[in-house]
């Protein structure tokens, strides 16, 4: 267009690249946990399947910070994120593109903090405290595997999520 850089410098050259290269979604999720080993679940407005919380980075953010942002918006907590727990390639899945999946480890609190939570409605319907019973009952076949490789110490620090039924 009459303001973009000319190709021909280094900043027309990147311009370029960065027009025709993929763009990923990054979505932060994080592992909250109650003081018996229960995982905390969102049921969600948009999804049948319940998920972990957190929700889609924004352009410029980090995954981190991103997940920081979407339980303060949707849950109405502040959490401190403590270590990166993996990073999953999810592939497409219901009208989605595919995503980069970093789900960070954000501890134990009491199982009464639910009741302290400001659920964001538009996007939350509950929160719920699930056993990997529930997990594997409510959630996706790749939150519930992923839930039972943290279980069992077998997560490894990247995978690839298996395609899922439409």
């Amino acid at each position: 267009m009459v303001n973009d850089p000319p190709i021909a410098t280094r900043d027309g050259f990147i311009a370029i690249l960065n027009a025709g290269l993929p763009r990923k979604r990054v979505i932060g999720q994080g592992l909250l946990r109650d003081e018996r080993g229960r995982y905390l679940l969102c049921e969600l407005t948009y999804k049948r399947e319940w998920d972990l919380p957190g929700g889609v980075v924004e352009v410029g953010e980090s995954p981190a910070t991103g997940l920081v942002r979407e339980l303060h918006e949707e849950l109405g907590i502040a959490v401190e994120v403590q270590q990166l727990v993996t990073m999953n390639w999810l592939p497409p899945w219901r009208g989605w593109d595919d995503a980069c999946l970093f789900v960070f480890d954000l501890g134990t609190v009491s199982s009464e903090a639910v009741q302290a939570m400001a659920l964001q409605r538009s996007e939350i319907k509950a929160v719920h405290w699930c056993d990997l019973d529930t997990v594997r009952e409510r959630a996706t076949g790749a939150t519930a595997e992923l839930l039972e490789a943290v279980e069992t110490g077998t997560l490894p620090a990247y995978r690839e999520a298996p395609l899922q039924p439409e």
